[in-house]
Protein backbone atom coordinates (compact mmCIF):
# COMPACT_ATOMS: atom_id res chain seq x y z
CA UNK A 1 0.00 0.00 0.00
CA UNK A 2 1.63 2.92 -1.38
CA UNK A 3 1.47 6.83 -0.11
CA UNK A 4 1.57 9.28 -2.94
CA UNK A 5 0.73 12.95 -3.05
CA UNK A 6 0.16 15.56 -5.82
CA UNK A 7 -1.30 19.37 -5.14
CA UNK A 8 -3.00 21.98 -7.00
CA UNK A 9 -4.53 20.01 -9.42
CA UNK A 10 -6.89 22.96 -10.87
CA UNK A 11 -9.49 21.25 -11.82
CA UNK A 12 -12.02 22.95 -14.21
CA UNK A 13 -14.50 20.60 -15.48
CA UNK A 14 -17.73 22.30 -15.07
CA UNK A 15 -16.03 26.05 -15.50
CA UNK A 16 -14.20 27.63 -17.91
CA UNK A 17 -10.55 28.55 -16.61
CA UNK A 18 -8.22 26.45 -18.76
CA UNK A 19 -4.56 26.55 -17.28
CA UNK A 20 -2.71 26.51 -20.64
CA UNK A 21 -2.94 30.29 -20.08
CA UNK A 22 0.12 30.12 -17.60
CA UNK A 23 2.20 27.93 -19.78
CA UNK A 24 2.16 25.37 -22.51
CA UNK A 25 3.14 23.20 -20.16
CA UNK A 26 -0.36 23.01 -18.82
CA UNK A 27 -2.38 22.29 -22.37
CA UNK A 28 -4.32 19.24 -21.69
CA UNK A 29 -2.77 18.86 -17.62
CA UNK A 30 -5.57 16.90 -16.61
CA UNK A 31 -5.07 14.46 -18.74
CA UNK A 32 -1.73 13.75 -18.01
CA UNK A 33 -2.23 13.46 -14.42
CA UNK A 34 -4.90 10.74 -14.73
CA UNK A 35 -2.56 8.90 -17.15
CA UNK A 36 -0.15 8.93 -14.43
CA UNK A 37 -2.25 8.40 -11.48
CA UNK A 38 -3.61 5.26 -13.90
CA UNK A 39 0.17 4.31 -14.07
CA UNK A 40 0.98 4.31 -10.67
CA UNK A 41 -1.67 4.24 -7.95
CA UNK A 42 -3.70 1.01 -7.10
CA UNK A 43 -7.02 0.73 -5.25
CA UNK A 44 -5.07 -0.25 -1.76
CA UNK A 45 -2.75 2.98 -1.96
CA UNK A 46 -3.50 6.13 -0.52
CA UNK A 47 -3.19 10.06 -2.38
CA UNK A 48 -2.61 13.31 -0.56
CA UNK A 49 -3.90 15.97 -2.45
CA UNK A 50 -2.93 19.45 -0.61
CA UNK A 51 -5.87 22.04 -1.86
CA UNK A 52 -6.23 24.16 -5.13
CA UNK A 53 -8.29 21.11 -6.15
CA UNK A 54 -11.10 22.95 -8.10
CA UNK A 55 -11.61 26.34 -9.61
CA UNK A 56 -15.56 25.71 -8.90
CA UNK A 57 -16.67 28.82 -6.80
CA UNK A 58 -19.35 26.79 -5.43
CA UNK A 59 -20.06 23.03 -4.83
CA UNK A 60 -22.40 22.77 -7.82
CA UNK A 61 -19.29 23.91 -10.03
CA UNK A 62 -16.71 21.62 -8.17
CA UNK A 63 -18.43 18.46 -8.17
CA UNK A 64 -17.63 17.16 -11.55
CA UNK A 65 -14.15 18.00 -10.27
CA UNK A 66 -14.73 15.81 -6.92
CA UNK A 67 -16.39 13.00 -9.14
CA UNK A 68 -13.07 13.01 -11.25
CA UNK A 69 -10.86 12.77 -8.61
CA UNK A 70 -13.42 9.86 -6.71
CA UNK A 71 -13.18 7.66 -10.03
CA UNK A 72 -9.78 7.68 -9.90
CA UNK A 73 -7.66 4.29 -8.01
CA UNK A 74 -7.42 4.47 -4.13
CA UNK A 75 -8.16 6.22 -1.32
CA UNK A 76 -7.55 9.99 -1.47
CA UNK A 77 -6.92 12.95 1.49
CA UNK A 78 -8.23 16.39 0.72
CA UNK A 79 -6.83 19.51 2.14
CA UNK A 80 -8.32 23.02 1.13
CA UNK A 81 -6.44 25.35 -1.23
CA UNK A 82 -6.52 29.29 -0.95
CA UNK A 83 -8.76 28.84 -4.25
CA UNK A 84 -11.27 26.05 -3.10
CA UNK A 85 -13.74 28.51 -2.21
CA UNK A 86 -16.43 25.62 -2.98
CA UNK A 87 -15.12 23.86 0.29
CA UNK A 88 -17.81 23.87 2.59
CA UNK A 89 -19.06 22.06 5.97
CA UNK A 90 -16.30 19.27 6.75
CA UNK A 91 -19.21 16.83 7.82
CA UNK A 92 -20.91 17.19 4.74
CA UNK A 93 -17.93 16.92 2.47
CA UNK A 94 -16.92 13.98 4.51
CA UNK A 95 -20.49 12.16 4.19
CA UNK A 96 -20.52 12.63 0.55
CA UNK A 97 -17.94 10.36 -1.15
CA UNK A 98 -16.90 6.69 -0.84
CA UNK A 99 -12.85 6.95 -1.13
CA UNK A 100 -12.26 10.98 -0.08
CA UNK A 101 -11.66 12.22 3.23
CA UNK A 102 -11.62 16.01 3.61
CA UNK A 103 -9.10 17.67 6.48
CA UNK A 104 -9.85 20.19 8.53
CA UNK A 105 -9.07 19.99 12.19
CA UNK A 106 -8.79 16.40 12.17
CA UNK A 107 -6.54 13.78 10.82
CA UNK A 108 -6.87 10.67 8.94
CA UNK A 109 -4.38 7.68 8.86
CA UNK A 110 -2.30 5.53 6.34
CA UNK A 111 -0.86 2.08 7.76
CA UNK A 112 0.14 3.26 11.12
CA UNK A 113 0.19 7.00 10.46
CA UNK A 114 -1.77 10.09 11.30
CA UNK A 115 -1.96 12.49 8.27
CA UNK A 116 -2.33 15.83 9.77
CA UNK A 117 -2.80 19.26 8.39
CA UNK A 118 -4.36 22.47 7.67
CA UNK A 119 -4.42 25.08 4.61
CA UNK A 120 -1.98 27.07 5.83
CA UNK A 121 -1.03 31.00 5.19
CA UNK A 122 2.01 33.05 3.97
CA UNK A 123 4.48 33.47 7.00
CA UNK A 124 5.90 36.56 8.08
CA UNK A 125 8.40 38.13 5.95
CA UNK A 126 10.32 41.21 5.13
CA UNK A 127 8.24 42.44 2.15
CA UNK A 128 4.31 42.68 3.06
CA UNK A 129 2.53 40.69 6.45
CA UNK A 130 -0.15 43.07 7.41
CA UNK A 131 -2.29 42.83 10.68
CA UNK A 132 -4.69 40.54 8.76
CA UNK A 133 -2.10 37.86 7.44
CA UNK A 134 -1.03 37.86 10.80
CA UNK A 135 -4.65 37.05 12.28
CA UNK A 136 -5.13 34.32 9.84
CA UNK A 137 -1.37 32.76 9.85
CA UNK A 138 -2.40 32.48 13.81
CA UNK A 139 -5.19 31.32 12.98
CA UNK A 140 -4.07 28.40 10.59
CA UNK A 141 -1.44 27.64 13.79
CA UNK A 142 -4.57 26.85 15.68
CA UNK A 143 -6.00 24.51 13.56
CA UNK A 144 -3.20 22.47 12.31
CA UNK A 145 -2.49 22.22 16.35
CA UNK A 146 -6.04 20.91 16.58
CA UNK A 147 -4.94 18.12 14.06
CA UNK A 148 -1.80 17.08 15.30
CA UNK A 149 -3.47 17.30 19.01
CA UNK A 150 -6.25 15.12 17.88
CA UNK A 151 -3.86 12.36 16.58
CA UNK A 152 -1.52 12.42 19.73
CA UNK A 153 -4.86 11.83 21.61
CA UNK A 154 -5.48 8.61 19.57
CA UNK A 155 -1.90 7.57 20.32
CA UNK A 156 -0.58 7.85 16.67
CA UNK A 157 3.38 8.86 17.30
CA UNK A 158 4.10 8.35 13.55
CA UNK A 159 2.69 11.84 11.55
CA UNK A 160 3.05 13.08 8.06
CA UNK A 161 1.72 16.70 7.69
CA UNK A 162 0.22 18.85 5.22
CA UNK A 163 0.06 22.03 4.16
CA UNK A 164 -0.96 24.19 1.01
CA UNK A 165 0.93 27.24 1.86
CA UNK A 166 4.27 26.64 2.50
CA UNK A 167 5.78 25.82 5.78
CA UNK A 168 8.03 29.26 5.45
CA UNK A 169 8.74 32.45 4.06
CA UNK A 170 11.18 32.32 0.93
CA UNK A 171 14.26 33.30 2.82
CA UNK A 172 13.46 29.79 4.53
CA UNK A 173 13.03 31.05 7.84
CA UNK A 174 11.35 29.29 10.83
CA UNK A 175 7.98 30.00 11.47
CA UNK A 176 5.27 28.45 13.66
CA UNK A 177 4.24 25.73 11.58
CA UNK A 178 7.69 24.28 11.13
CA UNK A 179 8.22 25.03 15.05
CA UNK A 180 5.11 22.88 15.57
CA UNK A 181 6.07 19.70 13.37
CA UNK A 182 9.62 19.76 14.92
CA UNK A 183 7.22 19.71 18.59
CA UNK A 184 5.01 17.20 17.54
CA UNK A 185 8.02 14.91 16.13
CA UNK A 186 6.44 14.95 12.57
CA UNK A 187 7.75 12.75 9.82
CA UNK A 188 7.64 14.19 6.48
CA UNK A 189 5.66 17.26 5.80
CA UNK A 190 4.41 17.40 1.49
CA UNK A 191 2.67 21.01 0.47
CA UNK A 192 1.67 22.99 -2.60
CA UNK A 193 0.67 26.04 -3.65
CA UNK A 194 4.44 27.54 -5.71
CA UNK A 195 4.33 27.78 -9.24
CA UNK A 196 6.80 28.80 -11.41
CA UNK A 197 10.53 28.41 -11.48
CA UNK A 198 11.30 31.30 -9.15
CA UNK A 199 8.71 30.10 -6.67
CA UNK A 200 10.10 26.41 -6.78
CA UNK A 201 13.02 28.05 -5.23
CA UNK A 202 11.37 29.43 -2.12
CA UNK A 203 10.57 26.13 -1.11
CA UNK A 204 11.81 24.35 2.04
CA UNK A 205 13.16 21.17 0.58
CA UNK A 206 14.67 18.59 2.06
CA UNK A 207 15.91 17.30 5.36
CA UNK A 208 15.39 20.55 7.96
CA UNK A 209 15.53 19.25 11.74
CA UNK A 210 15.06 16.09 11.21
CA UNK A 211 11.64 16.27 8.98
CA UNK A 212 11.64 16.15 5.29
CA UNK A 213 9.60 18.70 3.05
CA UNK A 214 8.65 17.81 -0.03
CA UNK A 215 6.71 20.58 -2.50
CA UNK A 216 4.00 18.80 -4.56
CA UNK A 217 2.40 21.04 -6.73
CA UNK A 218 1.59 19.16 -9.80
CA UNK A 219 3.26 21.12 -12.33
CA UNK A 220 6.87 20.90 -10.27
CA UNK A 221 6.14 17.46 -10.43
CA UNK A 222 5.61 17.68 -14.29
CA UNK A 223 1.97 16.46 -13.42
CA UNK A 224 3.14 13.05 -11.83
CA UNK A 225 2.83 11.99 -8.59
CA UNK A 226 5.08 12.21 -5.64
CA UNK A 227 5.81 8.91 -3.55
CA UNK A 228 5.97 9.69 -0.45
CA UNK A 229 6.32 6.12 1.04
Amino acid sequence: MALYAIGDLHLSNDVDKPMDVFGEHWTMHAMKIKENWLRKVKSDDTVLIPGDISWGMNMEEATKDLQWIEALPGKKILLKGNHDYWWGSISRLNNSFNNMEFLQNNFFTYEDYAICGTRGWICPNPYRFTKQDEKIYHREIHRLRLSLDAAKLKGYNKIIGMLHYPPTNDLQQTSLFTEAFEAYNVDTVIYGHLHGEESYEGGLQGVHQGISYHLVSCDYLDFNLFRIR
